[in-house]
């Protein structure tokens, strides 16, 4: 997900845990969006279909429709939440059936059948009333526990290392709506997975990430991550970037380049995060990056990538520096652009510089290769060199993680 011109591809806490309290009269169900719109498409509902993924929302409405308070319905959203993101992990790492002939590497499903979800939250009218706030909470809740955010759990003290891995849904669906996002997929793949490195074991946990700007805003990012950045080993975000390569980002930029997210909505600006008035322009990757570029981690190249666009200090205009950014610029890119994969690595970055962690903890964003469909398939849902291209993909991001835990050993801090 970096910015357009290089390619189309590539720490406010959020309240409502607890029940809201009601007001005296529910406001009406709003419309669903517009991603959750695009499910009504053909595409959409054929990979539901071939995955088995069909009735996870009309199932998840029906059971909604019963219930008779904000309590039960938060237990069901919880409940069923969390079960598409298991189920998910489990089809995608082959236990279960497979519900269809989609391959199991596929993180669509998920993507649809979640949409598919918060649509039915978005748009049901219970007996009892409901107000916006409390609409807004359950969505809340449906959305942190079917991506995963609320099931990173570690092993106790033991000697297995700790990683942890993001990913991202699907994005630029207006121009195919058949995108499938291999960070998304490799989530899936890796998520409670054991990695050998060179300094043994180590523990991957995932979760995945919308591509929408408010999300951001509304700090998602940090609140996902602030429990655990002070006891991994190791984390990086993970995007789709560059066609035929990965890059390592080594620098992240403060800034918001507009791109349409998923609901078709765009921003511009400098990133908003808390405490603005102690933020950088720039973060950098704690990765190591050299030692990744020079390992064998399999058939797409691995780069080192430095280039950042800034504005000058005491300049006006943007100007590219394909080493990085200059002393008292301002950010206009960085490494992986300007949208939300750049944004998930700075926020990352910035999170672990604030937790005093720049020293002790590798940390940052690795761009996977474009996730491409094979020679002249302009319609088919999926094809051979579809599924290998995204295997192959998932395949590497494990071992660029294993050997960024070898060669990164975390320090006491």
């Amino acid at each position: 997900m970096t910015r357009i011109r290089i390619g189309l591809i590539g720490l406010a806490l959020l309240t409502g845990l607890s029940a809201p309290t009601a007001t005296a009269s529910a406001a009406a169900p709003p419309s669903p969006t517009t991603e959750e719109q695009r499910l009504d498409q053909a595409v959409p509902q054929e990979i539901l279909r071939r995955s088995g993924f069909a009735d996870d929302a009309p199932e998840f409405g029906q059971a909604l429709h019963h219930a008779r308070s904000y309590a039960q319905a938060r237990r069901i959203v919880v409940r069923e939440g969390s079960a598409l993101w298991r189920r998910a992990v489990e089809r995608a790492q082959g236990r279960g059936p497979a519900g269809g002939d989609l391959s199991r590497d596929d993180d669509r499903p998920l993507y649809w059948a979640r949409l598919g979800m918060t649509r039915e939250v978005r748009t049901w009218e219970p007996g009892f009333g409901l107000t916006d706030r409390q609409r807004d909470a359950l969505l809340d809740r449906l959305e942190r526990t079917s991506r995963g955010q609320s099931d990173i759990r570690y092993p106790g003290q033991g000697h297995l290392r700790r990683v942890l891995l993001t990913g991202f849904d699907p994005f630029t669906l207006d121009r195919d709506i058949r995108i499938s996002n291999p960070s998304g997929a490799t989530a899936l793949a890796l998520d409670g997975t054991v990695i050998e490195t060179a300094r043994g074991p180590a523990r991957v946990e995932a979760a995945v990430f919308p591509v929408r700007w408010q999300d951001f805003a509304e700090g998602t990012v940090e609140r996902t991550l602030r429990p655990y950045l002070p006891e991994v080993d190791l984390f990086t975000t993970v995007s789709q970037g560059r066609v035929g390569r990965f890059d390592v980002e080594r620098t992240n930029g403060a800034w918001r380049g507009g791109f349409a997210d998923n609901d078709n909505v765009g921003r511009t600006g400098t990133i908003p995060v808390t405490d603005p008035a102690s933020q950088p322009q720039w973060t950098g990757t704690t990765l190591p990056y050299t030692a990744v570029v020079a390992a064998r981690t399999g058939r797409f190249p691995v780069y080192d990538h430095t280039e950042v666009t800034e504005i000058p200090a005491g300049g006006t205009a943007p100007v590219v520096r394909p080493d990085g950014p200059t002393p008292g610029s301002t950010a206009r890119a960085g490494a992986g652009g300007d949208y939300l994969s750049n944004e998930i690595a700075y926020r990352a970055t910035l999170l672990r510089d604030r937790l005093g962690l720049h020293d002790t903890l590798p940390g940052g964003h690795v761009h996977t290769p474009v996730l491409q469909f094979g020679a002249g398939n302009t319609t088919e849902v999926t094809d051979p060199e579809f599924v290998r291209n995204r295997l192959d993909i998932i395949a590497q991001v494990r071992s660029i993680v294993a050997v960024s835990v070898g060669a990164a050993e975390r320090r006491p801090g």
